[in-house]
């Protein structure tokens, strides 16, 4: 299901980063998000409920940017 929230995001698995970029275009990287959470967040029906919950303020984060809207 689309979010409101999540505009896509990508996961590298050698250094458990997860990339998140937000509809607002900003773009976060989280550190040390374990593999089981990736692939659950992935299977999330809802990725902006699942990513409250349980990877908002749970691993270290910054905001490496700002995504450039393409229309």
């Amino acid at each position: 299901m689309p979010s409101s929230v999540i505009r896509r995001f990508s996961y590298d698995e050698p250094h458990r980063r997860l990339r998140v970029t937000f509809t607002s275009g900003d773009v976060y990287e989280y550190d040390e998000v374990p593999p089981e959470v990736n692939e659950a967040f992935r299977a999330a029906f809802s990725k902006g409920r699942f990513f409250g919950p349980n990877i908002r303020d749970r691993y270290p984060y910054r905001r490496v940017g700002k995504a450039f809207r393409t229309h």
